[in-house]
């Protein structure tokens, strides 16, 4: 692992898909663990399986498991949260998820230290000085009546700060969410995000359901939040990943967001702060 990062910046390493290791400070947050490879099937409910495209920029076994204090899982889905990293990662190591994806874990898998939000509902973390404050927020993963048939999910909103309370840096987590009127209230509270993470790709499932945001519809949540960076996840990795991250790239470019945008390829770092990201 790099130094610490920066006072008030996060370092963040993109693994593939939506698995992001994030560090701030003293904290380290894994996202959405997903950590199959090329030609592994991850199970989507309903025998509706999608075989992994491309390979983790990291492995489970080469996390710093030591040095990890908590997942924020947005839903329990097979791209999201694979046998690979069930097994890998250690049964104490907290997760932060829905009620739905909580119960399974303590239950199912064994993660004793899974803890379930409702909507709005919040959740600190602390190791020596740093802190996070984990907000779940709203997200859809399906239209209509369909979404009842997938596992209900979140949004994460990520308050880093130190131990006196002041927050110095914002990270929104889109989850899998579909643009909707529900995510306007994101919007009303939190004016000022830093980074918004969006996942991306198009899903569309057998009879073309579309489950996450396409190109239009993540350029339309950047209408709406208009963080200061924004950095594009979730595409490519699967085949039931329909909308290209090329696409995005030009949508928001059209509507003026390019200088919003965080180029970060699996594999590679990038250091947001409260003013920047390089």
């Amino acid at each position: 692992m790099k130094p610490t990062p920066p006072d008030g910046a996060a370092e963040i390493l993109f693994i593939g898909n939506a698995t992001l290791l994030i560090r701030y400070g003293d904290l380290t947050l894994l996202t959405d663990p997903n950590f199959l490879h090329r030609g592994q099937p991850a199970h989507l409910g309903y025998g509706l399986v999608s075989h992994r495209a491309t390979e983790p920029a990291v492995d489970v076994a080469d996390l710093p498991h030591a040095d990890l204090d908590a997942v924020v899982l947005s839903h329990l889905h097979g791209d999201h949260f694979d046998r690979v990293a069930r097994r890998g990662l250690d049964r104490s190591l907290p997760f932060v998820t829905t009620p739905h994806g909580s119960r399974l874990l303590r239950g199912l898998y064994g993660f004793r230290r899974a803890t379930g939000l409702r909507t709005w509902q919040r959740h600190t973390l602390r190791r020596g000085d740093s802190s996070v404050r984990v907000t779940s927020l709203p997200g859809r993963h399906a239209p209509g009546p369909a979404r009842f048939l997938l596992p209900p999910v979140m949004g994460s909103l990520l308050e880093f700060g130190d131990r006196c309370g002041e927050t110095r840096l914002i990270v929104y987590l889109s989850g899998d969410t579909l643009m909707y009127d529900g995510l306007r209230e994101i919007a009303e509270r939190f004016p000022d995000i830093h980074l918004a993470v969006l996942h991306l790709g198009g899903t569309t499932l057998p009879g073309g359901l579309v489950v996450t945001m396409d190109a239009e519809q993540g350029a339309d949540l950047l209408d709406l939040l208009r963080p200061r960076r924004a950095l594009p996840v979730h595409y490519d990795d699967y085949p039931v990943f329909r909308s290209p991250l090329q696409d995005f790239l030009d949508e928001a470019g059209r509507r003026g967001h390019d200088a919003r945008l965080v180029r970060c390829a699996p594999g590679e770092r990038v250091t947001v702060g409260a003013g920047a990201a390089a």
